[in-house]
C-alpha cells in the first residue's frame, strides 16, 4: 500500500475501512486455495495482502484510540 493510498484510508470512516479489510481477507484465502491447488505462482501477493490487512487494522485501531 501507497503513502498516499494510507492518507485515503485515514480519511475514510471505519465502516469503509471494514469492507476493505473483509474484502482484503476473501482475497487472500482465494489465493491460499490457489496454492493448495497449485495455481498460484507470485506468492509475494500473499505477503502483500496480509501487509495492506495489517496497515488497515493499525489504521481503524488509531482511529478508535483519537475518539475516546
Amino acid at each position: 500500500m501507497k503513502k498516499d493510498e494510507i492518507k485515503k484510508w485515514r480519511e475514510a470512516t471505519e465502516e469503509e475501512i471494514d469492507r476493505k479489510i473483509e474484502e482484503l481477507k476473501k482475497q487472500r484465502f482465494n489465493m491460499l486455495t490457489q496454492v493448495k491447488m497449485g495455481q498460484l505462482k507470485d506468492y509475494s501477493v500473499l505477503k502483500k495482502l496480509k501487509k495492506d490487512i495489517a496497515v488497515l487494522k493499525t489504521i481503524k485501531n488509531e482511529k478508535k484510540r483519537k475518539g475516546r
